[in-house]
């Protein structure tokens, strides 16, 4: 699993890795000793510390209690529980989620899913964070007005994957980049569209914070890049049974897409231009013997 072979990076970073479950000893036991899992795995097989920490799902109690029938408690159960039904269902887990701790044990940030089959993998969240890991599979190249250099956040995705395709960007001395708001001005604002690929969905491309750049002849002030800055654009593999039986017959997906700018300096602006990129992540097939972070 990824948090194995990202554990010896995050250590680097002063970062210590546990899970819990509501699963047993014995059953946590044997995963770790399949998957060569060398964090702390706790069992929490009577849910009492995942309900002091308020993520307790409750959905499949209701689901197979009283009111299994009424229509909102099957819906909440399909989404939050099990999509194959009351027979997959079982009591005491916890929403899936991830919780970021400080040297004292304070949470500083925590990450929970609308769809208990969608899940953030460790990349994706170091990289939301701000304190990514190493670029894995990184594309490099430049054009006349900057240095790119593009990466998923992982190698492989599975059923439910949560991750990014990054692009770290560095202009040129002299030159800037469009960022959000500069389009109310009728500035070209960079972009990175990826094309539409079955069973994925992408989600709004996170743009950093930018600076006002005074253009003095127009006496405008506009929002821009001129710093090395980073887009992230998050991407979700589908969750539902019948994105998990498409993907078991393929080993890799490739994602084609183009980075879209237009570059200006202090003087003039030059022709837009469009940077392909292309990324290739393997399959791999979903642990059914999952572990809950």
């Amino acid at each position: 699993m990824e948090l194995q072979d990202r554990a010896e990076e995050l250590r680097g970073q002063g970062l210590g890795v546990a899970a819990i479950s509501y699963d047993s000893e014995e059953i946590l036991s044997d995963f770790a000793q399949r998957s060569g899992i060398s964090f702390p795995l706790l069992s929490d097989d009577d849910s009492a510390v995942i309900t002091e920490f308020g993520i307790l799902n409750t959905v499949a109690a209701e689901a197979v209690g009283p009111n299994k029938d009424d229509p909102d408690v099957v819906a909440d159960a399909r989404q939050y529980v099990s999509v194959f039904g009351a027979s997959q269902m079982i009591v005491g887990t916890p929403f899936p989620g991830t919780f970021m701790l400080d040297a004292q044990g304070r949470v500083t940030s925590r990450f929970f899913e609308e769809f208990y089959r969608e899940r953030n993998t460790t990349a994706n969240l170091m990289l939301k964070l701000g304190a990514g890991l190493s670029p894995i599979a990184a594309i490099e190249g430049s054009t006349a007005h900057m240095n790119i250099t593009a990466y998923p956040s992982n190698p492989n995705l599975t059923v439910g994957t949560k991750f990014s395709l990054a692009v770290d960007i560095e202009p040129n001395e002299g030159i800037h980049l469009y960022a959000p708001g500069a389009e109310a001005m009728g500035y070209r604002v960079i972009g990175l569209t990826i094309d539409p690929v079955p069973h994925i969905r992408f989600e709004p491309v996170e743009f950093p914070a930018s600076e006002i750049y005074h253009f003095e002849p127009l006496d405008e002030r506009v929002p821009v890049y001129q710093q090395p800055f980073t887009l992230l654009q998050e991407a979700v593999v589908s969750g539902e049974p019948e994105a998990e039986e498409a993907l078991k017959a393929l080993d890799a997906v490739t994602l084609s897409g183009t980075l879209n700018y237009q570059a200006c300096d202090d003087k003039l602006c030059f022709d837009p231009v469009a940077v392909p990129l292309s990324f290739t992540l393997d399959v791999e097939t979903l642990d059914r013997q999952r572990v809950n972070r």
